[in-house]
């Protein structure tokens, strides 16, 4: 139940940083991150390890996945600092061929 919860939370068109439902204490650092990839029919796919959230460095992702084609995904030092207070981070990966993908970053 709590893994439909994040995919209603990804679909909403509210672009803002949410948090997840009352009663949920999401950890990145002990619990690690769920990615939604919106618009995903392709195969893209990539980790936000619990390393990196710890590291929170400025990172870019390749989110190919078993895709035939790439995107990049960036997450910034202050997205980093988001994730450690347990609340999402989302932005659009890179453009190809005239389409991006909306990522969620979520904390388990």
């Amino acid at each position: 139940m709590t893994v439909l919860a994040y995919a209603l939370l990804s679909c909403s068109s509210d672009d803002s940083i949410k948090q997840l439902p009352s009663g949920s204490n999401p950890n990145c650092l002990a619990n690690g991150t769920i990615t939604i990839i919106n618009n995903n029919t392709v195969g893209h796919s990539f980790t936000v390890s619990i390393a990196d959230v710890n590291a929170g460095v400025r990172k870019v992702y390749d989110i190919t996945g078993s895709a035939s084609h790439s995107h990049l995904f960036v997450i910034s030092e202050d997205m980093f600092t988001t994730l450690k207070t347990g609340v999402e981070v989302r932005q659009g990966s890179t453009t190809f061929e005239g389409h991006v993908h909306s990522v969620n970053v979520l904390c388990k």
